[in-house]
Order: C-alpha cells, then structure tokens, then sequence
C-alpha cells in the first residue's frame, strides 16, 4: 500500500534525478524532482511537501541559499542535503544554515531512504507515531487522540484531517491537500465536504479546551496554532 508521503527532490544532474525518483517510489513515497532552484522555490510555495531532498550544486544557484531562504520564512519542513562537497566545514556550514541531515556523494541509495525515513520519523515528522500540538496529543498507530488526560472520540475523516495539522503545525496545509489524501478518485466529493469536516473538528477541540485551534486561510486551506496553556 502507498503511503501519502510526499517528497521534493532537487538535483540537476537528469541520471541521478532518475535514480533517487525512482528508489523512494519504490519504497512507497510520492515524488516530484526539479532540476532549478527557482523551480523549487515555485514547487514549495504550491505544494505541500513531508520533506526535500536538496543538491548544493545547482544551476541556477547554491542550494545552501535556497535552504537559508526556506528556514528565513519559518518553514521547518525537514531537508537532506546531498552535496560531492566532503569538507568538514561544507558540512557544518550546511547543518548550521538548517539542513537536518547531510549524505556526501557518491552514496548507496539504501542510505538515503533510511535516512529520509529517520527524518520522517522524528517527533512531527511525516511517519512520526505520536504528534503533540499544545496539550493535543494523536497516537497515528493506535489512532488515539487525546486532550491532556482525556480522550478525544473523532469520526474517521476528522482524525485524519487533524492527523494532517498536526503533521504541520504553523503552517498551512491547503484544502486541496486535504481532499487529496482524504478522498479517492472514486468518491463523489461534494464542495463544501472539507469545510464541514473542519467546522465539526474545530467544535470538537474548542469544548474539549485543546490548546490548539484550527485557522482557516480564506482561499488557500487551514492552519493548526498552538494556544499559550
């Protein structure tokens, strides 16, 4: 079964693009890969992504700049640079601008996968198994979801959509995401189905007292703020 993982990978050199796309769709990832960092840059502002996989050395400009742009807006979406850079000072240089994790080339692609799942996994990652947003916690495995102490009953398509906040919080996921991973090409979608699951959700967690709420971003989708306790 396919995961709903989505990834970005950058790298200009066409062989390599091909390798990387075609190993993490093997392990069961969405992918999408560029070639420019202005096409990254483009890709990010459209897309909801779970991670990036970002070479230095593109043509269009140094990766170490696209990744001090991305971390200067606040975005934390976790990135693994892939540099032929093996220089000590490279790599901290890299690590100390907001890369998460770092792979010299040449490299064995099993490393890469189990590196991008490891990233995937820290605590709000993508394949993280507990999310926490204030005093909201979701157990993704046991499906979970608990407000302090108490548990916190929700129907199927709203856990899911709170899965996907959480997943994200502070930055907004658009609703096109949401109908994407929530619905199959089979469903029949009605226009307002998203926006009714999100009134319920948001009911939900205001009467529990969630130190959490969802915003909603007029036109593009929806937002998860941590309240101050």
């Amino acid at each position: 079964m396919r995961s709903h993982v989505r990834l970005l990978v950058v790298e200009d050199e066409a062989r390599m693009a091909e390798i990387v796309r075609l190993a993490l769709q093997r392990s069961g990832f969405i992918v999408d890969a560029v070639s420019l960092c202005a096409d990254a840059r483009q890709a990010l502002s459209r897309s909801v992504y779970d991670a990036a996989i970002l070479d230095l050395g593109l043509p269009d400009g140094d990766g170490i700049k696209l990744l001090d742009e991305v971390r200067s807006r606040g975005d934390s979406i976790p990135i693994l640079v892939l540099t032929a850079r093996d220089a000590v000072e490279d790599r901290v240089h890299g690590l100390d601008t907001g890369a998460d994790d770092y792979l010299v080339k040449p490299f064995a692609m099993s490393e890469l996968i189990a590196r991008t799942k490891a990233l995937l996994r820290r605590p709000g990652g993508a394949l993280g198994r507990t999310l926490c947003a204030g005093n909201v916690s979701f157990d993704t495995i046991g499906r979970d979801v608990r407000v302090g102490d108490q548990s916190l009953v929700l129907p199927r398509r709203e856990a899911a959509i709170l899965e996907h906040l959480m997943r994200r919080v502070g930055r907004v996921v658009p609703k096109a995401v949401l109908e994407e991973k929530l619905y199959g090409m089979d469903d029949e979608l009605e226009s307002n189905a998203i926006p009714v699951h999100v009134h319920h959700l948001r009911r939900r967690l205001l009467d529990s007292k969630a130190q959490a709420e969802i915003h909603t971003v007029r036109g593009v989708g929806y937002l998860l703020v941590e309240l101050k306790a």
